[in-house]
């Protein structure tokens, strides 16, 4: 398999193997107007597989939601083709319109104009919990 050179733009690296698709849609890649490269399942020495994303463009990311799915993703900034600034995402505070509360009797169940917001309630077990109810995220 044969990837171009990006010159300028992002390698997502060490995303979960499988979740590179669910990633893809979170941050909108698909209406991007430059090359996207979604690998999945490539060989890791530290996950055993993992998905990389690849843009070839300069794009602005949702680090919340890098650092939601897996903070152990790194973000490689390419600029003239070269690695210029590496990147670690971190777990969020707060995570706003990406896990939907799965309590049915959560106000945002029945008010569909309140956005579906998480607070961080464990660092170590990257525990989230709706900030209405209380209700642990998936």
């Amino acid at each position: 398999m044969r990837i171009g050179t990006i010159i300028d733009g992002v390698v997502i690296d060490h995303i979960p193997a499988g979740r590179g698709m669910e990633l893809y849609g979170y941050l909108g890649l698909d209406a991007l107007t430059c090359e996207v490269a979604l690998i999945k399942n490539a060989p890791s020495k530290k996950l055993g597989r993992k998905d990389i994303i690849k843009v070839n463009g300069a794009i602005e990311l949702n680090y919340d939601i890098l650092g939601y799915i897996d903070p152990r993703i790194t973000v490689d900034i390419i600029s003239s083709g070269a690695c210029v600034r590496k990147l670690h995402p971190t777990l969020p505070e707060t995570i706003t319109g990406v896990i939907r509360c799965r309590n049915p009797r959560c106000i945002t169940s029945t008010e569909p104009g309140l956005p579906q917001a998480f607070r961080l309630a464990d660092r170590e077990k990257g525990v989230y919990r709706c900030i209405y109810c209380d209700t642990k995220a998936k």
